[in-house]
Formats: structure tokens, C-alpha cells, sequence
């Protein structure tokens, strides 16, 4: 025998993925995220929210973009450090 649909508000599905409002408007009108419309009342199927968690897994090695290597020997880039004694503001008057 088959299952009841359970239906989700989108107030209870925005928080059941940990979202707000906008972003879940946002994922439903890019498609990303299946609704339906019964008159002025949006619902989403519990199973298709959970679907929507699988999907959005990211893959092992996917996000080395968003901790780059640090350059340098000292983890900083080059140039990032104090400035010289030679650079400005370091001028000797004469005596």
C-alpha cells in the first residue's frame, strides 16, 4: 500500500533545510527544487525536500577553491609583511 504524501509548508521546509524563505523561493524558481501551487498556498513534498538534500552532497576535493595553499614561507603572500626600513615613513634626517 502506498505511503501518504506528507506536505510541507514553506516555512517548515525552509526550516527543516536550514534556509531562509528567499533562498527556498530561490531554489524552487531556478528548478533546483520541486513545489506545488494549490491556489494562493505553495506546499512541497517531504520526500522531494529530502531528494533535494541528496542532490545538493558535495563531492570529496570539490571545495579547494575556497581554501587556497598559502604562499610563502611563512604562510603569507609575498609582500604582505611589515613594511622595510628602506620604505616610506622610514627617512633619516640629516644632522
Amino acid at each position: 500500500m502506498n505511503e501518504p504524501i506528507r506536505w510541507l509548508s514553506t516555512k517548515d521546509a525552509a526550516e527543516y533545510l536550514g534556509v531562509t524563505l528567499r533562498s527556498l523561493y530561490r531554489f524552487i524558481d531556478e528548478g533546483t527544487l520541486v513545489a506545488y501551487k494549490f491556489g494562493r498556498v505553495i506546499r512541497l513534498k517531504e520526500q522531494d525536500v529530502e531528494r533535494f538534500i541528496e542532490t545538493s552532497r558535495i563531492a570529496p576535493g570539490s571545495l579547494e577553491h575556497l581554501y587556497p595553499e598559502p604562499k610563502g614561507p611563512s604562510g603569507r603572500e609575498p609582500g604582505g609583511g611589515p613594511q622595510s626600513a628602506s620604505g616610506p615613513g622610514s627617512q633619516t634626517r640629516g644632522v
